[in-house]
């Protein structure tokens, strides 16, 4: 097979960017009629979507659609998704294979260097441009051995790499070069330029910075991106991208707890992007507010132990004194879980077997089992009739009386359910808020004017935005002449 063009963007440590680059270029390429495709070979997420009846990470979702592409398993072929401190459910080309502790998988991780290379050569043989994204740093050396997420891949896979740093955190000279120092020459060598990101103030007080850094590495300097601020209405690929508050406004209040092993928490992005709404998430050690219209309990990639925090937390307290005040609860996924009677794991599939004590608010019992529900979701919301989408990603069955009260139907089978009084809710459906009609409807049965605007538009415009962005600050012809190079 001939080999096509690739870039694999590298970044000296996590959140410098990565992700909303590779998306941003993925437009770019779009707009210039490139066929391009985004690919990581290794993710570490509980912000899962789901491609062709698997999973991948969220971020490849959104690099899919600035490519103007359904998503593909083979976009992101190993994603790790967290289920403690120590280990993390293994999901290869979209199925799950297993969980395994960290140290375990270090040893592992060098047999999946073949189903890696599977998905990067499916990609290359249907698209003429591959935008590789790495995970962490190169700098991470402690992690060399086997590595498939950074130089490992490059060098297995022949792709040159570009190192971005972030100027926003401080330090970036002394990471890049401290970058350098620390590889070997082969790898110094595969890094053909580098670009600064998140640049705030007058770029060329930073000309001397980039010459000290092209000088000490001899790398190609490929521009300063100043900070694009729209960047954060663009769904968040990490837990640590969430903020304590997410609008400004009084108008309405959603109170979201942070619970240690939350997943899926872009189902708030299209909530927070109501200028009448606000979103707050509510860390550990605090309280959840007194001010509160809904509480709104999230995905959890381990629900047992995640409802065990919230009870340790005493906001299980908190979410009594609300439902007194007769004020909605919602549960999406694991925390509509969390609302019923009980949830058994009788297969250990969230570690040991046990059996626990939900919350109570919803006439409702879950036996979680080995198999995933891992589909697309389009059906109709029971109450409005509103035609509804959204997607499906969860472990464990939900019965009780509350589920002849669903909230959704989805391919003429009832998903969800609703307490007697209609205080309490809960669906399996993630997404469903981005189906603008039926956000309006929602928040108007709440009292709350909404927008009216188009939720998947608006992500449309800003991917534009920073398309434009990245063209008038970054060298991008002599980034593609480095990936046009490979096929050479």
């Amino acid at each position: 097979m001939a080999r096509k063009p690739a870039l694999m963007l590298q970044g000296t440590g996590s959140n410098v960017g990565k992700s909303v680059l590779v998306a941003g270029l993925a437009r770019a390429m779009k707009h210039r009629g490139i066929k391009v495709a985004p690919f990581k070979p290794q993710n570490m997420s509980n912000n899962a979507g789901v491609a062709n009846g698997g999973e991948i990470g969220r971020a490849q979702m959104l690099q899919a659609r600035a490519a103007g592409l359904a998503p593909d398993i083979h976009m992101n072929p190993v994603l790790l998704k967290p289920e403690s401190e120590l280990g993390a459910q293994i999901i290869v080309q979209g199925r799950f294979v297993g969980t395994m502790r960290a140290k375990d998988y270090g040893k592992h991780k060098t047999t999946l260097m073949p189903k890696v290379m599977e998905s990067f050569e499916t990609l290359e043989n249907q698209y003429d441009l591959i935008l590789v994204e790495g995970a962490g740093s190169p700098a991470e050396i402690n992690l060399r051995a086997g590595d498939i997420a950074n130089m490992g891949f490059a060098e297995a896979a022949d792709v040159p790499v570009v190192l971005i740093g972030d100027i926003d955190r401080g330090g970036v000279i002394a990471s890049l070069v401290g970058t350098y120092a620390v590889l070997p020459a082969a790898e110094q060598t595969r890094i053909k330029g580098f670009l600064i990101n998140k640049f705030r103030g007058d770029v060329s007080l930073f000309a001397d910075g980039v010459t000290e850094i092209a000088t000490r590495t001899e790398w190609a300097p490929l521009g300063i991106l100043p900070f694009f601020q729209k960047a954060q209405l663009l769904p968040a690929e990490d837990i640590l991208d969430l903020k304590n508050e997410t609008n400004r406004t009084e108008n309405f209040t959603i109170v979201v707890p942070k619970l240690p092993r939350i997943a899926n928490f872009d189902d708030l992005d299209p909530l927070a992007a109501e200028p009448n709404v606000s979103v707050k998430i509510i860390e550990l050690g605090q309280p959840l507010s007194q001010n509160a219209d809904l509480i709104l309990l999230p995905g959890s990639k381990s629900t047992i132990a995640d409802l065990a925090v919230l009870k340790s937390e005493g906001w299980d307290l908190d979410i009594a004194a609300h439902l007194r005040h007769g004020k909605p609860i919602m549960g999406l996924c694991g925390g509509y879980q969390m609302l019923g009677k009980q949830i058994s794991d009788p297969h250990g599939v969230e570690g040991s077997t046990e059996t626990v004590d939900g919350l109570g608010y919803l006439d409702v019992e879950t036996v979680l089992d080995p198999l995933k529900t891992t589909r697309p979701a389009k059906g109709t919301h029971c109450e409005s009739g509103l035609t509804v989408e959204g997607y499906e990603i969860h472990l464990g069955q939900t019965t009780g009386s509350d589920c002849q009260r669903p909230f959704v139907e989805i391919d003429g089978q009832s998903d969800g359910a609703q307490s007697e009084d209609g205080l309490v809710t809960g669906t399996y459906m993630h997404g469903i808020f981005s189906s603008d009609e039926f956000r309006s409807y929602f928040l108007e049965n709440l009292g709350i004017t909404a927008s009216g605007n188009s939720y998947n538009q608006s992500i449309d415009q800003v991917l534009d935005d920073l398309s434009e962005h990245l063209e008038a600050h970054l060298d991008i012809n002599q980034m593609l002449e480095i990936a046009y190079a490979r096929e050479a």
